[in-house]
């Protein structure tokens, strides 16, 4: 390769030079200076911030690498959500970690290698470039998942996730098998001109096989089953890691496969995705009714918004995934907001998960009461807050590819679903207090007064964001 061609692959995988680099540079300042946890934090934090600045490099799409990578506006506009939840995940974990005696330097390194397999998955443009950012991401995500090593319950989702990610991954393995079988070629532009037409037997094995790897990782059902235990289990930052960036990196590859691999067999795919939209936006609704506790609560309606998001992906159309794109900004937003207050319920120093706990906060802490309000009114899709217009773009282009049963479905399972918000938000302002929460660390506060000033003021000026999420989806098309 020419020295243009060395440069010119470095400016466009820029964001996973930094991130490589960075992981690097902090396993040798943690090898080397003990107890540098604050320092190597603060450091994984700049790194990525870093790798975030330089995604608006105004750099033009480009295919790097053999066809295996592609950097292009939707690429870079996931990219940016995954970063941006890592460095939030960071700023809220390090509080928690110090608490609970568990703050070690490989927590952020191993946050910056999931989040470089991310990035990895989110441009991948081959079967094996998808395998392998997958596989980078979920092994860093295996070990942070058991973190706590002396809970139980940590070590429990950690090893529930392993032993479930791994059958998903030979599933995903299986799938591609079949499709390199058939199409005789691992890129995503070469299966795309194979599978045209109407489509082998085996090529419908292997996107079911495929997407069924994929459906785990962002919990969709009925792929959903190690969504609450593990939600329940891991540390709570780990959690709202789980919840963000993770799921944004999958989500952002299952429109990437189905748009760009598959759109000669549009109805076959469609069909799927319709499938576990309508499972996913059922049982989440119903599911997270009965339950207590409020980690267990939000993997419930992780599940139902996955099945949201999925609403615009069956449309199967530009308008469609700028409306999933615009769905999963909003949606990381209202989580890493949320996942602020649960790490903020602490009474006498112990951590408290259970909904109850919330009994009256309105009376002891009148600012945390109104900003969880309305990240919980927003999460329920009540105008005119975000998560309204969150639900309306992905319904509106339900509509215009004439799923109209789709959208309806859709209407009903958010009605349902905003039964158990609203049961929060009554039992904050209606229920009589029990313990006042310990003061939260500043980061906390300042984490989740943004987010729910964001879900509440975007309704004022939402032309950027909606210009930005179009602009993003139509480099796929």
């Amino acid at each position: 390769m020419s020295t243009f061609g060395i440069l010119f692959a470095l400016a466009h995988s820029l964001p996973e030079t930094i991130l490589a680099l960075g992981v690097l540079i902090l396993i040798l300042i943690g090898a080397l200076r003990p107890r540098a946890e604050l320092l190597i934090t603060e450091l994984a934090v700049g790194i990525l911030g870093l790798a975030l600045l330089s995604l608006f490099s105004g750099r033009s799409n480009a295919v790097l690498f053999g066809g295996a990578f592609i950097d292009d506006g939707f690429g870079r506009f996931a990219k940016g959500l995954c970063y941006a939840g890592s460095i939030v995940t960071l700023l809220i974990a390090h509080n928690f970690l110090v608490r609970e005696k568990i703050n070690k330097f490989e927590f952020p390194v191993l946050v910056l290698l999931s989040t470089l397999g991310m990035s990895m998955l989110i441009s991948a443009d081959g079967l094996i470039a998808l395998y392998l950012g997958l596989e980078l991401m979920s092994l860093a995500l295996y070990v942070v998942a058991a973190f706590h090593r002396d809970d139980a319950k940590a070590s429990e989702a950690g090893l529930k996730y392993f032993v479930l990610g791994a059958l998903s991954s030979g599933m995903l393995l299986y799938g591609a098998s079949l499709l390199y079988g058939f199409a005789g070629t691992v890129s995503f532009a070469g299966i795309a001109s194979a599978v045209s037409g109407t489509p082998s037997l085996g090529v419908i094995f292997g996107l079911v096989f495929l997407l069924a790897g994929l459906a785990f990782k962002i919990s969709a059902v009925p792929f959903h089953m190690w969504t609450p235990d593990v939600y329940q289990g891991a540390p709570t930052p780990v959690t709202a890691f789980f919840a963000s960036a993770p799921k944004v990196a999958a989500f952002a590859v299952v429109v990437r496969v189905i748009i760009s691999v598959f759109p000669g067999v549009a109805p076959q795919s469609q069909g799927i995705i319709i499938f576990l939209s309508i499972l996913s936006m059922v049982l989440g609704s119903f599911a997270a009714i009965g339950q207590q506790n409020i980690k267990r609560l939000m993997a419930y309606s992780s599940i139902g918004h996955v099945g949201f998001a999925l609403v615009g992906l069956a449309a199967h159309n530009e308008t469609g995934v700028a409306g999933v794109l615009f769905y999963l900004s909003v949606y990381v937003v209202m989580v890493l907001g949320t996942f602020a207050a649960i790490l903020s319920m602490r009474i006498d120093g112990k951590a408290v998960e259970n909904i109850s706990d919330l009994s009256g906060l309105a009376r002891t802490d009148g600012s945390m009461a109104f900003y969880l309000s309305m990240l919980m009114f927003s999460l329920a899709g009540v105008p005119p807050l975000a998560g309204f217009f969150a639900k309306f773009y992905v319904f509106d282009a339900a509509v215009q590819a004439h799923l109209y049963g789709l959208a309806v479905i859709g209407f009903l399972t958010s009605v349902v679903a905003a039964y158990y918000y609203l049961r929060v938000v009554k039992i904050i302002y209606f229920d009589e207090p029990v313990a006042a929460f310990d003061k939260a660390p500043a980061t906390l506060r300042v984490v989740l007064a943004a987010a729910g000033l964001f879900v509440l003021l975007l309704f004022a000026y939402p032309a950027p964001f909606v210009a930005a999420t179009a602009a993003a989806a139509k480099t796929l098309f």
